[in-house]
């Protein structure tokens, strides 16, 4: 099992910024590849952003690119989001995933264990 818990999120007015963080606990974290999706209301979960287990290769969400950074610090058991240049089209709840399988497959929207949510509210 791996215990995923957000924080980070708030309200912010739109061009702010905000990092989420996710801290794991459990299996050996640095074994998986790490995972932002975000749920708006009235719309499915979409994928945001991924870090390779090494950290060596990133992924992101096309509406994202440039703006939000994932990262994984060595000797941390904690995933980042640091997001700049807000929207109010990214207000959604944020969830962290972890996923042992390739790490494609969290663009599909798969992973093997989520967080609960935390909560992100950009205002015009």
């Amino acid at each position: 099992q791996v215990q995923l818990v957000e924080s980070g999120g708030g309200l912010v007015q739109a061009g702010g910024s905000l990092r989420l963080s996710c801290a794991a606990s459990g299996r050996t974290f640095s074994n998986y590849h790490m995972g932002w999706f975000r749920q708006a209301p009235g719309k499915e979960r979409e994928f945001v952003a991924a870090i390779s287990w090494r950290g060596s290769s990133t992924y992101y969400e096309d509406s994202v690119k440039g703006r939000f950074t994932i990262s994984r610090p060595n000797a941390e058991n904690t995933v980042y989001l640091q997001m700049n240049s807000l929207k109010p089209e990214d207000t959604a709840v944020y969830y962290c995933a972890a996923r042992m399988g390739p790490i494609a497959t969290m663009r599909r929207g798969q992973a093997d264990y989520w967080g609960q949510g935390t909560q992100v509210t950009v205002s015009s």
